[in-house]
């Protein structure tokens, strides 16, 4: 938790170094812009940050150009001092995707080898200035893209392989649309744009991972930062272990090999000690924390399911689910939603996980960290509704 800045006392400070300090350390934070209660991305800063403006986030992104949105774990917002490894994995494009991605790089080369044309077009439309989907002037949107990469039309699918390949990039959003241009256009000169060799790309995402998760095991390296672009992840940390840069550990319960970064032993260590100290959390759907589903199971045993992709009869916890983190432990979930007309909060239902604590230390702090949350989204008040477990059921009204 410690390593996920979900432990101890939120910290205090300018929002942006704050912002960029977390997304330095996790790697990445997963853009998602549907916002039942606040996009995913928003709600997962605030549990690491705390209150910070929307304003805050959008000068890092389009003024101040210190992070950027490209694709690392799924769509995310990375940090621009990363670029030289992004760039590295652009000019590779579609050779630096690995197995894991199946059949995609065969279709993803197919693809660029027969719409060359495209791709010249969009460049020269955005040569003339940023534009989004629906101002490109071949942009029909249809069911689905012929190769199935996207929803929509031959001009959306050129986007996602250009943005992968590094020749443009989201340069802003109107409502939920990106506004699209030029990379070279948008970025500022100090951005380095040197090609690392592949391996040192490989090696920097293993490692950077395995201090962002505390500790990983190879799968959720390869599905955590720089996802689905490790072509010899064995030898990465082969190499990472020759310069005892990272450890093999072994953890209790779980099987396989799994790795610790050398400058966290000392953490490790102090685990047990008074110096960790806990907090309760509201963690988003695409949190880093769910990032690899199985590794969140594995280690905590916790199973999430985005319900929301689910017909509405199969849905067990609700639409818009919200994990409750207490310390190193999910206790329960949440089902809100921002009701934006009325300024206020509606907490449609609250889950407890079995063996979850009932006493009211616990539910008091649970009822605290939603009223940040609500205090964040600019609601004037809470509402629950009858559906809180019973032993919390006082607290929460």
């Amino acid at each position: 938790m410690t390593k996920q800045h979900l432990a101890g006392k939120v910290p205090t400070g300018p929002a942006t170094e704050m912002i960029v300090s977390v997304i330095r350390d996790l790697g990445f934070v997963q853009w998602d812009p549907v916002d039942v209660v606040a996009p995913s991305h928003l709600i997962t800063l605030w549990s690491r940050v705390g209150k910070f403006r929307m304003s805050d986030l959008d000068r890092l992104l389009w003024d101040d150009k210190k992070l950027f949105e490209h694709w690392s774990h799924a769509a995310s917002i990375v940090l621009t001092e990363d670029y030289p490894l992004f760039y590295s994995l652009m000019k590779r494009y579609p050779e630096s995707l690995s197995k894991s991605w199946g059949g995609w790089k065969a279709r993803a080369r197919k693809w660029l080898a027969e719409n060359k044309g495209l791709r010249k077009k969009i460049l020269n439309e955005l040569g003339k200035g940023p534009l989004r989907l629906s101002e490109f002037e071949d942009h029909a949107r249809g069911k689905r893209s012929a190769d199935g990469w996207t929803s929509g039309s031959d001009v959306s699918t050129a986007l996602f392989h250009m943005q992968m390949s590094g020749d443009v990039m989201v340069v802003g959003h109107e409502g939920r649309q990106n506004i699209w241009g030029l990379s070279e256009t948008f970025l500022p000169s100090w951005v380095a744009r040197n090609e690392l060799p592949e391996q040192e790309v490989e090696r920097e995402g293993a490692e950077r991972t395995i201090r962002a998760l505390g500790t990983a095991s190879p799968s959720e390296i390869n599905r955590y930062f720089l996802r689905g672009r490790y072509l010899d992840l064995k030898k990465a940390l082969e190499r990472l272990q020759e310069e005892s840069t990272v450890h093999r550990v072994h953890v209790t319960g779980l099987g396989g090999e799994r790795y610790i970064h050398d400058r966290d032993v000392q953490l490790l260590e102090s685990m047990n000690s008074r110096v960790w100290q806990p907090r309760m959390s509201l963690l988003a759907p695409f949190d880093n924390l769910l990032a690899v589903r199985e590794g969140t199971s594995r280690l905590f045993g916790f199973d999430y399911v985005h319900e929301n992709f689910l017909p509405k009869n199969k849905r067990k916890f609700g639409t818009y689910v919200l994990p409750i983190l207490w310390g190193d432990r999910f206790i329960g979930r949440v089902d809100p939603k921002m009701d934006r007309e009325n300024e206020r909060l509606v907490i449609n239902s609250i889950h407890a996980e079995p063996g979850a604590p009932r006493d009211k230390e616990v539910a008091l702090k649970i009822r605290e960290t939603i009223e940040n949350l609500a205090e964040f989204l600019g609601a004037k008040e809470v509402e629950y509704t009858a559906r809180v477990p019973k032993a919390w059921r006082n607290s929460l009204r």
